[in-house]
């Protein structure tokens, strides 16, 4: 064949395919006021094993609205935990047995009656699903007649209750995990009408909702990659888009950039041991003689300048965080401190015999040069602004980033040893906080709980009693203490400081006008959190 030809005929080919890829996602945008097209979270976006519940869709480590199915418990807009399917819920005095009644009018999408068998088997098949769901603690579930269900525990959990605010429930009869992601059942306000993998999700009306009927009659869901998502607003294509890092400064006429507070804590993890040639049993180091002295620790998280670090990487759309929880109800004021204040943190490595004897801008202390690696995901562009303005104020202080952007497998290698960036989004203290703090978390392969290595038995016996809570206020002033049980135990800043734990990083959408999305939600990352109470204030198209 003609070389020419050839050339012509695969450019024809790519023409229809980009072609076919356009017409997908323009065929759900139409006139119809009531039709609503997003964009689907960045960091959820779409799931590759459908949507299904008991593999991670809307819970694991980014909890939101799950959309087709129901949940048993919701949130208000204070964070607080209310009702959904639930109408009641009490736990034993040895916080071993959770009772949940629920509503007894409820369908599925497919016109069957939901009761307590349902909402058992969606727990007891999440045990062994292969997903980030961890609910090892949980014994069995058991439906006690149609409208009560009990939970075994093994020991008591009181973050149980987030398992039952964020697991939607899934039709018992007939669920097949390999095909229920693709075709789900549901009771929630909404259900899937149509996937077309890689591009876009199209959703419609559960009738047989027993909620509050959405407005949107119709929502499709598209799964752009972060740095094409802008061209969905600039276009006019999409009415609700998740705000890419690099579009932060960006206005377009026809849209507000709407910010949503969120626990989305950004922050370094320092590996807390002494490097003593320990290594994990895949091999990978453990341990860092400079981040594991106390001092570099303190003064990175007393010298570095949080407030201009927001507004220079994320141009002001965050909120100073210090312990990786000052969003959150277990927040702990005693474990805050006060940065951007060099000379403090220059005169606490002083006095750890940290001095740059050699005049060239490092300090040293027995030979060991204020070095260490960081290292952040190459392909996420916020952690790579982030890394850099982190380096370059911690040579101000005379310690030494020396920055990796590579692949989340090079760094889980290197974790253990080095200092990582990090994010934290869950509300859930399990995850959270006991995960990330408690010891028994250390030397997980596999697994960023703990990456630094933190130990300490005093915070442990708080995290243990924080589970063993039998109500949330109690719980959380556990959970709370963990960060700050004396100037030198604890999890926070003002203590043991093994994180640098920076900024909570705003959700940004762009929003089309005459879009009303309600109430902002409890968590910024759950944009749809109350999607039956988003309307279009008018009837025009642009």
């Amino acid at each position: 064949m003609n070389k020419k030809i050839k050339i012509i005929i695969a450019a024809i080919i790519i023409i229809i395919i980009a072609a076919v890829g356009y017409a997908a996602v323009n065929s759900s945008t139409d006139d119809d006021p009531t039709h609503l097209v997003v964009t689907a979270n960045g960091h959820a976006g779409e799931p590759e094993t459908g949507f299904d519940p008991l593999t991670g869709w809307g819970c694991g480590h980014l909890n939101f609205n799950p959309l087709i199915q129901s949940t048993l418990l919701t949130s208000d807009e204070n964070g607080n935990f209310v009702n959904d399917l639930a109408t009641n819920y009490s736990i034993s005095s040895d916080g071993l047995t959770w009772t949940v009644d629920i509503r007894d009018d409820v369908l599925f999408s497919d016109n069957s009656s939901l009761t307590a068998k349902d909402v058992a088997f969606t727990f007891n098949e999440a045990k062994t699903s292969n997903s980030q769901l961890d609910i090892t603690n949980l014994d069995s579930a058991t439906a006690v007649n149609d409208t009560r269900v009990e939970f075994k525990l093994a020991k008591p959990q009181s973050s149980f209750i987030y398992h039952l605010r964020y697991i939607g429930i899934v039709k018992a009869d007939g669920y097949d995990n390999a095909t229920y992601g693709s075709n789900p059942i549901g009771s929630g306000p909404y259900k899937l009408k149509q996937w077309d993998k890689g591009q876009q999700a199209i959703f419609e009306v559960n009738e047989n909702y027993y909620g509050k009927k959405p407005y949107f009659t119709q929502l499709t869901m598209l799964f752009p990659e972060e740095d094409t998502a802008f061209q969905y607003v600039k276009s006019g294509q999409a009415d609700v888009v998740q705000a890419p890092f690099t579009s932060l400064n960006e206005t377009v006429d026809g849209y507000k950039l709407i910010e949503y507070d969120s626990p989305r804590a950004q922050g370094l993890s320092l590996p807390f041991m002494n490097n003593t040639g320990l290594t994990t049993d895949q091999g990978n180091p453990v341990g860092n003689n400079v981040t594991a002295d106390l001092a570099i620790r303190k003064a990175l998280n007393i010298g570095i300048d949080r407030q201009s670090i927001i507004d220079s990487v994320y141009k002001g759309h965050g909120k100073i965080d210090y312990t990786g929880a000052d969003s959150q109800l277990f927040a702990n004021e005693e474990a805050k401190i006060t940065d951007n204040n060099t000379e403090e943190a220059k005169q606490i490595l002083e006095n750890a015999g940290w001095v740059d004897t050699n005049g060239d801008g490092i300090r040293e202390k027995d030979g060991q040069n204020a070095s260490f690696k960081l290292y952040y995901s190459s392909s996420d562009q916020a952690r790579q602004s982030l890394a850099t303005v982190i380096s370059e104020q911690a040579k101000e202080l005379g310690i030494n980033i020396e920055l990796v952007g590579t692949d989340w497998d090079t760094i889980y290698q290197n974790m253990y040893s080095q200092a990582v960036l990090m994010q934290q989004s869950s509300d859930d203290p399990y995850r959270a906080v006991y995960q990330q703090y408690h010891s028994k978390e250390s030397f997980v392969e596999d697994d960023y709980m703990n990456p630094n290595e933190y130990n300490n038995s005093a915070v442990d016996a708080v995290l243990e009693q924080a589970m063993s809570a039998t109500s949330q206020d109690e719980a959380n002033k556990l959970w709370a203490k963990a960060a700050y049980i004396s100037s030198d135990s604890g999890y926070g800043a003002n203590a043991e400081a093994p994180w640098l734990w920076v900024a909570d990083y705003n959700y940004c959408y762009f929003v089309k006008d005459g879009i009303n999305m309600g109430t902002a939600p409890t968590m910024g990352q759950d944009y749809m959190e109350n999607i039956c109470d988003w309307t279009r204030e008018n009837t025009t198209t642009s």
